[in-house]
């Protein structure tokens, strides 16, 4: 076969090697599956740890992208929604990036909790490039979707740029502020600004929060939530946890946020949480996706004598995929997550996207195939 007639995709051969262009096969349809043109993948945190190899179990060499927008080439038969719809050629859908959970474990089917499934797969993180069929992420010119993935189209009042400005993001997101169970007049702090965060802080102010403050840094990330409507931000790297502290009490008549959401990543931020939230408040831990290390707390002080509420939140399921679809048409005139892609690569300068996000030199990085 001609190089003409393979497809490009973006593969990290190991942990820490620079990401390259290889050429595949287009696979053979099977009945379900579907083939799609990629439009645009997201660069997400989650690929920086990938490219640094901190996260277990994923095999190299690896196709990253797990968020993506593309136009459906080619269907294994008939192929439909989760509400129905016929997926045919032409139509630009997403998917849900976890395939094959079981629906017949006991986390599945008991514990209502299908993310620690443990036969959950995720396109772009634990398939490998070389697995059969292949071409398994978004950083390339098709994804084939597997037999089973949960499809859903984009909305009518959405562009590719939309969703994929909420990227990983919104969904991880949803399922934050489903934990959080906000009601109208709470004041909910967000502890980080990456693209987790900076949704966090939107669905706050969407779901009536009287109050929304958020702790991070840099200053680029800290304007788009002012632009998104946040109340209070400010600089993680230029405040100290007393300056932080004084703050947050002085604007909540020093009793403390009602909810505080981790979504910052650093392991001091959840010692620092159990202090900012108020007696008998809530506290969601969302950011810790690889382990960053241990932290001390005091359990008397920080949780016990508040009586305070702690929620861990790990990954989405097709729901909060779903429902973010709905939230972002409803609301997309009021928060536009496509203003938060700063800049567009090819698949040739991933290794440039990955240092860029790595080094929050932008909030949102993208791969334009």
């Amino acid at each position: 076969m001609s190089d003409d007639n393979l497809v490009r995709a973006c593969v990290i051969p190991a942990p820490h090697d620079e990401p390259e262009v290889r050429r595949y096969s287009s696979p053979s349809m099977e009945p379900g599956s579907v083939l799609v043109r990629v439009i645009v993948s997201e660069v997400c945190g989650t690929d920086v740890h990938l490219w640094h190899g901190k996260l277990s179990g994923v095999p190299y060499p690896l196709i990253p992208g797990h968020i993506s927008v593309g136009e459906v080439l080619n269907c294994g038969g008939d192929v439909h929604t989760v509400t129905g719809e016929l997926v045919k050629a032409g139509d630009i859908i997403t998917f849900l990036d976890v395939f094959g959970t079981c629906n017949a474990c006991w986390y599945c089917l008991v514990a209502k909790a299908s993310t620690r499934c443990p036969h959950r797969k995720v396109y772009g993180i634990t398939v490998g490039a070389d697995e059969y069929p292949g071409l398994s992420g978004g950083w390339a010119e098709q994804i084939y979707l597997r037999p089973g993935t949960h499809i859903i189209p984009l909305a009518s009042n959405l562009s590719p740029e939309d969703w994929i400005g909420g990227g990983c993001g919104l969904p991880t997101a949803m399922h934050a502020v489903e934990r959080a169970s906000i009601k109208l007049g709470d004041r909910v702090l967000i502890q980080g600004s990456g693209p987790v965060g900076l949704s966090c802080a939107a669905l706050a102010l969407l779901s009536g929060a009287a109050w929304v403050g958020l702790i991070g840094a840099p200053d680029i990330r800290l304007k788009a939530a002012e632009k998104f409507g946040v109340d209070w931000t400010v600089n993680v790297e230029q405040t100290t946890l007393h300056d932080r502290h004084r703050s947050v009490l002085d604007i909540t008549r020093g009793k403390g946020a009602d909810i505080t959401i981790e979504a910052s990543g650093n392991p001091l931020a959840v010692s620092e949480a159990l202090n900012l939230t108020r007696d008998a408040g809530r506290v969601v831990i969302v950011g810790q996706y690889t382990d960053n290390g241990d932290i001390s707390i005091n359990p008397h002080l920080q949780i016990n004598k508040k009586h305070l509420e702690i929620l861990g939140c790990w990954g989405s399921d097709f729901s909060h995929v779903y429902n973010a679809m709905e939230c972002m048409s409803r609301f997309n005139n009021r928060i536009h997550w496509e203003d938060l892609i700063t800049k567009a690569y090819r698949l040739e300068d991933a290794g440039e996207a990955l240092r860029d996000v790595e080094s929050k030199r932008v909030v949102k990085a993208i791969i334009t195939p």
